[in-house]
């Protein structure tokens, strides 16, 4: 099964010029360090100190295959253990950064240096770690994968050469999900001038950022509708996270993980989610939702304004400690809508089904998951954004999409790899593939009123920007989604009924 991850057209992302250090902090990635031998980084006072211009640094760079997307196929009972081992994998690479960045004057006096005080020990680490992913799949009858030993080595890269996943410097490109092509948007220079914004060199830099005004329409016409078409819609209200409900956790790929995601999500729906969260304490939680049999987890990574203005969670991790700095921004809406197939009826979604849409390392792992769409109001049915943020102009406001996968295998509620047991339907007729049935499709649309960034000199001012992992450089295209359905006296059912009979429900 690789339906859901099939290679789309490749987005081209940005070199990356760090003004600091991004560290990877996931099982695969890339390590991102300046090489300074004396401090040139500045603050520009004109922008009130909340962005960064960086001198001409020299920048190293360590990838890091992802260990996490090679795991297919994991015994239920070897997932804990699997999913901790990850997580030593990311704390690994963390450390590995903590090192490269505090050892500057010991690589200009010697080049062999990062290879033999941090490169080489990572590898070992790697290894260890790897290995007892092994046993913890073994001793439960699983079978490992030899190839994946291979995983361990990281190796280093200059800042002139390419990121891992065929990534190359400019932001035209695109994928197509749903049957809706995302063009990355104009190409803004083949470098970034610095990475400003307020993250300390971390991103976003002006070059992810692009005026939507100026962005040839690129969204396509969505599939026929055949006669045999779901053509209802069904609607849940579940707020906006107003009760600022967040944690830096993620109970699909890190259960039992503290700070699992190294960045914070907006919850709603579902009140009781966090790493340790069960089945059961699913059915426990309450939730924001007006229907209060839709007791599902609705999750997002949350966006910030980089002012200057410090967050609650500027010493916290997921927060400042994982280099997502700057105030939350609320969604002044979310709509949750479920909605039908083009070519068939759909079935109700399985109990705990766990989907998530896109990918928050898409920048390192390249664009094969990737999902992300950004426009604004007044322009969503003619501009949809996957490598850029847009700027808006007067009266418009910034809006995220999320298509998710509407395909469903029929007898898993969730894989080892979190995608394989989903899928999305074909971009050009709507069907799903062999073997898969027809789920409703969640959609979520977020809206944001965000004060206009203004790009001068290369400097971008009110940056504004998605958590992530910190080697993601706050990307737009790590944009992703999650989702956990859960539901009592029938919803489940309810929301299939109401899309297969063509009705408009709430």
């Amino acid at each position: 099964m690789g339906r859901n991850t099939r290679k789309r057209r490749t987005p081209l992302a940005t070199k990356a010029i760090a003004a600091s250090a991004a560290l990877a902090l996931g099982g695969g990635g890339l390590i991102w360090a300046n090489f300074y031998a004396s401090a040139h980084e500045s603050n520009n006072q004109m922008w009130g100190g909340n962005t960064t211009k960086a001198a001409t640094a020299q920048v190293a760079t360590i990838s890091c295959p992802d260990v996490g997307q090679k795991l297919t196929n994991v015994p239920q009972a070897a997932r804990q253990g699997v999913a901790t081992e990850l997580a030593n994998l990311d704390k690994q690479i963390t450390e590995a950064y903590n090192r490269l960045a505090s050892t500057r004057q010991a690589q200009t006096n010697d080049p062999s240096f990062v290879q033999n005080a941090i490169v080489g020990p990572l590898k070992d680490k790697r290894a260890a770690t790897i290995d007892r992913i092994r046993i913890d799949i073994q001793r439960v009858g699983g079978q490992f994968d030899s190839s994946l030993s291979q995983l361990a080595a990281c190796t280093t890269q200059n800042a002139n050469q390419t990121t891992a996943g065929g990534q190359n410097n400019g932001q035209n490109g695109g994928q197509n999900n749903g049957g809706q092509q995302q063009n990355g948007g104009q190409q803004q220079g083949g470098q970034q001038q610095g990475n400003n914004g307020g993250q300390g060199g971390d991103g976003p830099s002006a070059a992810d950022f692009v005026d939507i005004t100026k962005v040839a329409p690129n969204v396509q016409a969505k599939p026929n509708k055949t006669p045999n078409a779901s053509t209802g819609t069904f609607i849940t209200r579940c707020g906006v996270n107003a009760n600022q409900n967040h944690n830096s956790d993620n109970v699909i790929v890190a259960p039992g993980v503290t700070n699992g995601a190294h960045h914070v999500h907006d919850y709603v729906g579902n009140q009781k989610v966090n790493a340790f969260s069960s089945n059961q304490t699913f059915l426990q939680g309450g939730t924001s939702c007006q229907n209060k049999n839709d007791l599902s987890a609705y999750y997002w990574p949350v966006i910030r304004l980089q002012d200057g203005t410090q967050e609650k969670d500027a010493n916290a991790d997921g927060g400042g400690k994982d280099l997502n700095v700057g105030k939350i921004l609320v969604a002044q809406q979310a709509q949750i809508k479920y909605v039908g197939n083009p070519t068939s009826k759909v079935v109700a979604m399985p109990q705990f089904l766990r989907i998530i849409t896109g990918d928050a390392k898409a920048f390192v792992n390249g664009p094969a998951n990737a999902n992300a769409h950004w426009s604004c109001t007044g322009f969503e049915n003619r501009v949809q954004l996957t490598t850029q943020y847009p700027i808006c102009p007067a009266g418009s406001k910034v809006v995220r999409t999320f298509a998710f996968q509407s395909c469903w295998d029929g007898k898993n509620i969730d894989s080892a790899n979190h995608r394989t047991h989903v899928a999305f339907a074909d971009p050009a007729s709507g069907a799903c593939p062999v073997g898969f049935k027809a789920i409703p499709q969640l959609t979520m649309r977020l809206v944001y009123n965000v004060p206009q960034p203004v790009i001068q000199n290369g400097q971008v001012k009110n940056a504004y920007a998605v958590d992530g992992f910190p080697e993601e450089l706050h990307k737009p295209i790590t944009d992703h989604d999650d989702f956990i359905s859960v539901t009592n006296g029938g919803l489940a059912n309810t929301i299939a009924n109401c899309i297969n009979t063509g009705q408009r429900c709430q």
